[in-house]
């Protein structure tokens, strides 16, 4: 009776996976945690208005990789949805996935995970998004081992059996899985999307990226430090390479941040700007973890208001997320002081700092209190797009000419000549 009351929840999972992914993929139908399961927005359910882009062969870097055309066209700040947990599941490897590896007859593992996590969406607390990544048997990674973040824990060996309680007890409950005590993970965890079977742009830009993440933790001795794996399709085809990164902040609290269009070149920027130093490489940050996309936008937009540095911190509180790690009144950015240049006649090419509008009282000053330039520049696709210099406003004495300086000084020493020589002569 046991048995046959297992495999009946069992069927009845497996008809659920196949009767959520039959239907429309579009974040309209599908539960909003696993949106990012969908099509593209615009393509119809199941059709391949992308054919050619959707799980073929063929095709490289021209075609599909980094050179291809609408590679770094589109906006990419805002396009996270939101969420609060991320479940990533080890199976397998990349090239034997199938499209739909959440949907596929022959995997039961993802097939009914992916199922339990759709059919107790809403008994969940927190928003919960699952991918699948690369799992191989005997090695750190393990299939069926499952990785959670922010939690920063994994949870060894999950089988088709367990699903059930392991969703109720963890995910719903919030609580331990009790067959298998949690592990806690240390460092920060990479993942990139290599689901080449879903989308060729994935697929040809996700296997380069991990290859170079990999040479670079090696060359930088990075081991135990930072982890890489490729994963399942995340949402977002058109941004590959995507890359999301795990782990702490400065004060020790676990972020995840999205980046899209990652190229190879980019890699030792992501290791050494966001993992080493905790910044923001802003122009590739899709947006992050626990944050609405509106909020996204709003943090991007803010960063060049302000150019100071995105650093990595929750992102709960727009207010003060670029100030400096050590709380001074200097951004971290470097900060270029420039004597006021003089102009042809009356003109100057000193302007008021843009700065001096309100922006959370961090106006760039010296000690001495005294406003100063700073040079501005934006990057975009990694590229300098161009810089402005903005100087301080001249005071009413540095404003003064040498010559005019000279002669006051004459006029305020011959006054005093003066009075010396009267004091004296009333003396006599």
């Amino acid at each position: 009776m046991a048995s046959t009351s297992s495999r009946d929840r069992e069927d009845a999972l497996s008809s659920f996976a196949a009767q959520s992914h039959s239907q429309s993929s579009s974040p309209s139908t599908l539960p909003e945690h696993l949106a990012p399961y969908a099509e593209p927005s615009g393509s119809a359910p199941g059709s391949f208005q992308n054919e050619g882009l959707l799980g073929g062969e063929g095709g490289g870097d021209a075609e599909f990789g980094f050179s291809r055309p609408e590679f770094r066209q589109a906006q990419l700040a805002g396009t996270v949805q939101f969420y609060k947990r991320h479940v990533f599941l080890c199976y397998k490897n990349p090239k034997v996935w199938p499209p739909r590896i959440e949907a596929a007859e022959f995997d039961r593992l993802p097939r009914l995970l992916s199922a339990a996590v759709v059919a107790r969406k809403n008994d969940m607390k927190k928003e919960t998004l699952l991918t699948i990544c690369e799992g191989h048997d005997g090695t750190e990674t393990s299939n069926g081992d499952v990785l959670i973040f922010p939690d920063m824990i994994r949870y060894r060996r999950l089988t088709h059996f367990d699903v059930e309680t392991f969703v109720e007890e963890v995910l719903v409950k919030d609580g331990e899985w009790l067959p298998g005590a949690p592990e806690s993970l240390n460092g920060s965890y990479v993942f990139v999307c290599s689901h080449g079977s879903q989308d060729n742009r994935c697929g040809v830009c996700g296997p380069a990226l991990v290859s170079r993440f990999r040479e670079e933790i090696e060359l930088r001795g990075l081991h135990g430090k930072v982890t890489v794996s490729p994963c399942s399709h995340v949402g977002g085809h058109k941004y590959a390479g995507n890359v999301i990164i795990f782990g702490p902040d400065f004060s020790g609290a676990i972020s995840g941040h999205w980046y899209g269009y990652v190229s190879p070149d980019d890699i030792p920027i992501l290791l050494e700007q966001h993992i080493e130093e905790g910044k923001i490489v802003d122009w590739l940050w899709r947006g992050q973890m626990d944050l609405s996309e509106d909020a996204q936008r709003k943090l991007h937009e803010q960063s060049f208001q302000l150019d100071g540095d995105m650093t990595v911190n929750k992102g709960k509180e727009l207010t003060g997320t670029w100030t400096d790690r050590k709380n001074s009144d200097v951004f971290e950015a470097p900060v270029e002081v420039m004597a006021c240049c003089q102009g042809n006649g009356n003109s100057s090419c000193c302007e008021q700092p843009l700065l001096a509008e309100k922006t959370d009282e961090k106006i760039v000053k010296l000690a001495s209190g005294t406003t100063v330039g700073k040079k501005l520049s934006h990057t975009k696709s990694g590229k300098n797009v161009g810089a402005r210099k903005v100087c301080s406003m001249p005071t009413w004495l540095e404003s003064w000419e040498r010559e005019d300086t000279y002669a006051a000084l004459a006029v305020v020493f011959a006054a005093v000549s003066v009075a010396v020589a009267y004091s004296c002569y009333k003396q006599l």
